[in-house]
């Protein structure tokens, strides 16, 4: 089946990663190939190295990049271990980085995937199909407490120890197998005043908390990002885009911490610590999708991008 994918946000972050044709770059999340074949058609005699742990979205890419023969190399990896695939590429500095942190349109719209609650499957949300570990597990093993936990901090949700108590209730009854079941257990969980009160499904922040358990997505940016800014040549840069709250203040945060200077007390006549910034912010603040873009493509309403520029 063929990847598809909205590239969100395309032009600025081609724009953001101010791509030289004879540089080495990585897309970090390849998905449906769109980020991936832009900067692609930037490039002359350099590289791009395109990674992501799904196998529908390598085989979509190796597809469509056939034809820029070794300008494209296609890794299936977690791009938490950026630092050892450029290792096995031999490859010691690139000039950029995209990260497109969202779940891509196939994996979302791909109902056996079990990411929608508007789609009936199994419980999977998987985006690296061959790891043994799946939402059934979370949803079905976690403990009440550890239910509320990720529900709470993963998803935001004000209530999350009432949809905790209920997923542990209905289990009880048998395992919890599909997503619609899931979306439906999570919504008589939801107080109805609350629900009303909201555009969005009454599910859509569990689902998310579920999701960001199953795939380790918050640990994998900061190694992700340590391995970037060790590769990346004097004035090149690092594009991140994030889809929730939960990540874009990972980004900011570490973009701050290789941002700053010396760290001496402040009564300390010279510098004695010797630390100087690695990253210059290139936007104070997120860029956001354009109002044509918006009205193209509902998803693209929570992204934010990020850039930052090694000094």
């Amino acid at each position: 089946m063929e990847f598809s994918h909205y590239s969100v946000m395309l032009n600025e972050c081609i724009e953001g990663l101010s791509i030289k044709p004879d540089g080495i770059y990585v897309d970090c999340t390849a998905g449906g190939g769109g980020h991936s074949e832009e900067i692609l058609k930037h490039l002359t005699t350099g590289k791009l190295i395109s990674i992501d742990q799904d196998d529908a979205a390598i085989e979509t890419c190796k597809n469509k990049f056939e034809k820029y023969g070794q300008r494209s190399v296609i890794v299936k990896n977690n791009f938490s271990e950026l630092g050892q695939i450029l290792n096995e590429l031999n490859i010691v500095h690139i000039d950029g980085v995209l990260m497109d942190l969202g779940v891509s349109s196939h994996q979302l719209d791909t109902p056996v995937r079990g990411f929608s609650y508007n789609s009936d499957a199994e419980l999977d949300m998987r985006m690296n199909p061959c790891s043994p570990f799946s939402a059934y597990d979370v949803v079905n093993s976690y403990s009440e407490f550890d239910l509320k936990r990720i529900i709470r901090d993963y998803g935001e949700e004000k209530f999350a120890h009432l949809v905790a108590k209920k997923i542990v209730s209905e289990r009880e009854k048998g395992p919890i197998k599909t997503t619609l079941q899931l979306a439906e257990i999570i919504k008589s969980a939801i107080p109805v005043a609350a629900a009303k009160k909201e555009a969005q499904h009454p599910a859509k922040r569990t689902f998310q908390a579920i999701r960001i358990e199953v795939n380790h997505e918050l640990e994998v940016i900061d190694p992700a990002i340590d391995a970037a800014v060790a590769r990346l040549n004097k004035g090149g840069r690092i594009v991140i885009m994030t889809f929730h709250s939960l990540e874009d203040r990972i980004v900011k945060s570490t973009f701050n911490k290789y941002a700053q200077g010396c760290i001496c007390p402040k009564d300390f006549p010279v510098c004695v610590c010797g630390n100087k910034p690695k990253l210059m912010p290139v936007n104070k603040k997120p860029i956001t999708a354009s109002e044509r873009e918006l009205n193209e493509n509902s998803r693209s309403k929570c992204a934010k991008l990020r850039i930052a520029e090694k000094v």
